[in-house]
């Protein structure tokens, strides 16, 4: 075997995506997939999703692949690090390339581990230029500075420095890729894990790259700041195949904001009515990106839940995270969408820098008056090469050791204590839940959320006040 694709994520060992079981395909190594194909080379993809780290590992030792391409983000860092050591260890004549979200401001890191080269953004083009050139290249010949430095976008080590190389344009005509490789996996393991679990299936599309927003905690490490999108006809052509092949329950639309691009989208509803296809889907979008034509266009084409980004219930913490949305129109579109029958769900962020409590019960009324079918709340983070990385990088949690931790794991100086924040999850979970119960009759159940609201807000005021004696 010459060129081996994989991923490092395991279903086995993700507690909180068992209770979910919504997994997805890597979508983009079959992309690299297709296009080593469709240029000749070869290659073999081992998606670890319903595998385990002794069956990976097995069929390394017994296939010996001549190059290894890892996908690595925040989620897989640290299985992909001990993968990288154990290949080092047991194939050491093997090329170990890692790409993703997580390599390019971490690309010393990983080299310094194992790796051989770093893809710096897109992985297509760059993948093959750089199999072609290691194939070029007999075991008994170097891989000389000069030769790897006419590969644009990689990183290596060169006498102990990482050596970046030009940047590569982005891929302007993304009808030039191919459709993903789902052929290389077991696809139906994903299928019957939903089926089993909610009794539909869902299948991952992506149909455009890059987002021309600025949000200060979302990287751009891989796209760039920028708006690429395939065809409405070519990724029609795509949903022909994927309902003839796998005939799926339901589509998720991974892109950024679904709905940018109205023009796109009339197209793309256009298209769809020519050939006759209709596959329930959901995808992500802004507020200010929709208006009622827009729903009705969704509702048209299929689309059965619409997540519309917020991130908060306070204007002024919106305005903090460049999100450049108004609060208000956030709040009117997800009524507006629910009264023209499409589910709605919405995303919250707490514990963004300058974030106070008044902020957080605004979000709580935000939540209310809006009244999204679901909502999901992380507790900010900075993921290292964006704004908010750099923001608060002075007063982050010093002495973590890169090779077991993960951008998740960083904390900084906040407006209150860490675990402060957790309570306000609760709290904010649980008053909203509360408030819907409630409109629902649902008194038992709605007592029991008031109380846990009750409790969590307690507990947020005794978090302060010792925080401020600390």
């Amino acid at each position: 075997m010459s060129v081996l694709l994989t991923h490092g994520y395991f279903l086995a060992d993700d507690e909180k995506e068992q209770s979910i079981m919504r997994p997805y395909a890597p979508l983009g190594i079959l992309y690299i997939s297709a296009y080593l194909e469709q240029h000749g080379i070869d290659n073999e993809v081992f998606d670890t999703t319903f595998s385990t780290k002794e069956k990976f590992r097995d069929h390394l030792i017994t296939h010996k692949p001549r190059i290894i391409g890892i996908y690595a983000n925040l989620m897989t860092k640290l299985n992909v690090l001990e993968n990288v050591h154990f290949i080092r260890e047991n194939l050491p004549d093997s090329k170990i390339v890692l790409g993703g979200p997580d390599v390019r401001y971490n690309a010393k890191n990983y080299l310094e581990a194992g790796a051989d080269f770093i893809v710096l953004g897109e992985g297509e083009a760059t993948m093959l230029d750089l199999v072609q050139t290691i194939y070029s290249h007999s075991n008994h010949t170097a891989l000389s500075k000069e030769v790897l430095e006419e590969i644009r976008s990689i990183a290596f080590l060169h006498e102990g420095n990482v050596l970046e190389t030009a940047e590569r344009d982005k891929l302007k005509d993304l009808d030039q890729l191919p459709i993903p490789n789902r052929k290389k996996i077991d696809l139906n393991l994903y299928l019957d894990a939903w089926k089993k679990f909610h009794g539909s299936n869902a299948i991952s599309v992506s149909t455009m790259r890059g987002c021309p927003y600025t949000c200060k905690w979302c990287s751009r490490a891989v796209y760039g700041l920028s708006y690429r999108r395939r065809s409405p006809e070519k990724v029609v052509q795509e949903l022909e195949q994927i309902k003839k092949e796998y005939n799926p329950d339901a589509l998720w639309f991974v892109d950024d904001v679904f709905t940018i691009s109205h023009k796109w989208l009339t197209a793309f509803r256009d298209e769809l009515q020519k050939k006759d296809i209709l596959i329930p889907y959901e995808c992500i979008t802004r507020a200010d990106r929709m208006n009622e034509e827009v729903i009705k266009m969704l509702k048209e084409t299929g689309c059965f839940r619409v997540w519309i980004g917020a991130e908060s219930g306070s204007q002024r913490v919106i305005d903090l995270m460049d999100r450049r949305v108004d609060v208000n129109q956030v709040r009117d579109m997800i009524k507006l969408t629910k009264k023209h029958g499409i589910q709605t769900g919405t995303f919250i962020m707490l514990g963004y820098p300058g974030e106070t409590e008044a902020d957080i019960e605004e979000t709580i009324q935000h939540l209310k008056e809006s009244d999204p079918d679901l909502f999901t709340i992380t507790v900010a983070y900075p993921i290292k090469g964006t704004e908010l990385y750099q923001e608060v990088e002075a007063t982050q949690t010093p002495d973590l050791d890169w090779s077991n931790t993960t951008d998740r794991q960083i904390d900084f100086e906040r407006m209150y204590s860490r675990k402060y924040y957790d309570y306000a999850v609760t709290r904010v979970i649980s008053e909203v839940n509360y408030f819907k119960a409630r409109n629902k009759n649902q008194n038992k159940s709605a007592i029991k959320l008031k109380v846990k609201s009750t409790m969590a807000k307690v507990a947020m005021g005794w978090q302060k006040i010792t925080f401020n004696i600390l």
